[in-house]
Formats: C-alpha cells, sequence, structure tokens
C-alpha cells in the first residue's frame, strides 16, 4: 500500500520516525529511527552509532517474535494549526538479500548524510523493512 498526497509529503519532509514494536510478552518498545520510504516500504538500518547490544537490539528482537510494528512521523510547531503525523502500520523482516540490502542502504544515504559516512556492510549492519499495510494521515484544522 502506497502513501500518497499529504501523508506522503510528511514522509518526505521528515527526518525521524518513532518505531514501535512489541516484544514476546506483549511489552512496548518505542525508538527514534532514520528511515528512507520507497513505493509501500519504509526502511531502517543497524548502523555504526554506539549500541549497548549490537545487531541483537531489542527492536531486532522483538520483530524476529512478532514482526506487526508501528512507525510515527509527525510535524511538531509552535503555531499548532500546523501540528501534523502519519501513523503507519506494517510487516516488518529482516532484508536477507543482498541486492535489496544495497537499495535499501542507497536510500538512506541519498537522506542522511552520516550514513555516507559510515561503513555499512551486509550482514553485519542489519537492514530492516516495513511493508506499509495501512495508514492515517492527522492535521490540525487551519
Amino acid at each position: 500500500m502506497n502513501l500518497e498526497g499529504h501523508a506522503l509529503a510528511l514522509v518526505n519532509e521528515g527526518r525521524l520516525a518513532h518505531l514501535a514494536t512489541v516484544d514476546a510478552r506483549g511489552r512496548p518498545h518505542v525508538v527514534p529511527v532514520c528511515y528512507a520510504y520507497h513505493t509501500g516500504r519504509f526502511y531502517f538500518v543497524v548502523d555504526e552509532k554506539p549500541k549497548r547490544h549490537g545487531n541483537r537490539l531489542k527492536r531486532l528482537r522483538n520483530i524476529e517474535v512478532n514482526p506487526h510494528v508501528a512507525l510515527v512521523i509527525d510535524r511538531y510547531d509552535e503555531d499548532w494549526t500546523r501540528l501534523a503525523y502519519v501513523l503507519v502500520h506494517g510487516t516488518a523482516n529482516m532484508v536477507a538479500e543482498l541486492g535489496e540490502w544495497q537499495f535499501a542502504v542507497q536510500l538512506l544515504e541519498q537522506r542522511y548524510q552520516g550514513y555516507r559516512a559510515m561503513k555499512l556492510t551486509f550482514p553485519h549492519n542489519v537492514a530492516v523493512r516495513i511493508q506499509v499495510e495501512r495508514w492515517h494521515y492527522w492535521q490540525a484544522a487551519s
């Protein structure tokens, strides 16, 4: 399912998403992620910024036991008539094929200068694909 209209515009202008996952006991976990979007799919990668558990991050462990995730990309402004968000529900999977991994990293490098400076390698730097199943766009009334 592709995003369109104001939702797509907000996703393209946004710089940060909040990823919600759930562990095996139903406990939620929310973290910020850098993302790229392309034709109904979001991608993020486990990069080289310091992390406590490397590739075994909680978000990855959660996706392995429950691939149903949510992403929120929002716009905050002191002028509350400009508030908006996109809520995406989808299914997440680790990217297992080198070609798709390279495509995801290329998309991320186009959006974020920091990725261009990192030496990301497959399969060390896990990429995750989120297939959009449904989405909702909200904006404040002007």
